[in-house]
């Protein structure tokens, strides 16, 4: 079972992926402020109970965390030992949690964290063979049982070759969605594919984004396609 925890919204623009951030888009719609970064009321959901006393999250759940943030933005500083503490208090769920804040993790993380907690998988994202360059080798370094690389919105070529081994347990690849979206060319996705497929990495291939182009051809994809068409290009990989 998959649920979302956005336990603060708000976020700050950091590089080049952050351009279009759908965030900012869906605020805009609704007089929000984007960069106001405030705790939500989904703050307690991993603790919180039914009337029967069972948590409101059951167990064996995966919690993708932050969507509308960033778990190590600098502003969530004064909450995220509280996190830390709900993430601890419930080993049976699974946190999943995604940055471009590479460089914050080591401070941020709690007193007794050691090697890291079992149930916590740290997403970095690199979106161009720049961001790749810059946080890679942080993220190689820091202390979790489980890491990931994702590379969305993909905005031009990537190596990943010098960077995957055993540490990284799978690399996701996505286009950019929204009526601003920057190209995603094909040969760009098959090359990390190809990197993945070297060093016997997981690949997958989460959505085309919006304008995806395939031999030269520029495709206009809806939304609520993007996905299914990465599907149909069943280039997905699984260890060997």
């Amino acid at each position: 079972m998959y649920s979302m925890w956005n336990l603060w919204h708000g976020c700050h623009k950091v590089s080049e992926g952050c351009m279009h951030c759908y965030v900012y888009r869906r605020d805009s719609k609704y007089d929000i402020d984007s960069s106001q970064v405030r705790k939500t009321h989904s703050f307690n959901l991993p603790v919180a109970r039914k009337r029967d006393g069972s948590y409101k999250v059951p167990p064996h759940t995966t919690l993708w965390t932050c969507f509308t943030s960033d778990f190590f933005i600098s502003e969530a500083d004064e909450w995220r030992n509280d996190a830390w503490e709900m993430i601890h208090a419930r080993p049976d769920v699974n946190f999943i949690l995604i940055t471009k804040r590479i460089d914050r993790v080591a401070e941020c993380l709690p007193d007794d964290w050691g090697e890291g907690y079992d149930n916590v998988t740290l997403y970095c994202t690199v979106e161009n063979q720049k961001r790749a360059d810059m946080r890679l080798p942080v993220f190689k370094q820091l202390p979790f049982k489980h890491k990931c690389i994702i590379c969305e919105p993909l905005l031009g070529p990537i190596s990943l070759s010098q960077w995957l081994g055993e540490w990284v347990e799978q690399v996701t690849v996505g286009g950019e969605s929204g009526p601003e979206a920057r190209p995603c060319d094909f040969e760009w996705v098959k090359q990390i594919r190809a990197d993945c497929v070297d060093a016997n990495i997981p690949f997958f291939f989460k959505q085309t984004g919006a304008n995806f182009i395939k031999d030269g051809k520029t495709y206009k994809i809806p939304r609520k396609l993007q996905s299914s068409q990465a599907r149909k290009a069943a280039i997905d990989t699984k260890p060997k």
